[in-house]
């Protein structure tokens, strides 16, 4: 789950940096809000990649994707980059569980015949 929600969040990154850029030039915002903004989303993706397996990671992975689809009230189409990061992000968690399921089996299979894993 950790590699694929992390790609997303990589991907959410550069998005939220060209959103700043856009709503500089869209709106009437002082840069230093935009990027004050901005910069904090930024971060934050870079530390959820990091945090992905304690508690309450994937959640606060969930409160970031709202914040991104709210972004469309800055940047309309952030409303539609917005939805389609979340559905990115309910995909990596959901099949990125599936595989940490079906990897666990296999290392549990290989365990009971002796095989090394």
């Amino acid at each position: 789950m950790r590699t694929l929600c992390a790609s997303t969040l990589i991907g959410e990154f550069f998005v939220i940096g060209f959103a700043g850029l856009v709503a500089m030039q869209m709106t009437d915002l002082p840069a230093a809000t935009v990027w004050t903004v901005s910069g904090v989303a930024m971060l934050l993706c870079l530390a959820l990649c990091g945090m992905l397996t304690r508690p309450g990671g994937v959640q606060l992975g969930w409160a970031l994707q709202i914040a991104l689809i709210a972004g469309g009230f800055v940047v309309p189409t952030m409303f539609f980059l917005g939805v389609v990061f979340a559905a990115l992000w309910w995909a990596s968690v959901h099949f990125g569980r599936k595989i940490d399921e079906a990897k666990a089996r296999w290392a549990a299979q290989a365990e009971a015949s002796g095989e090394a894993v």
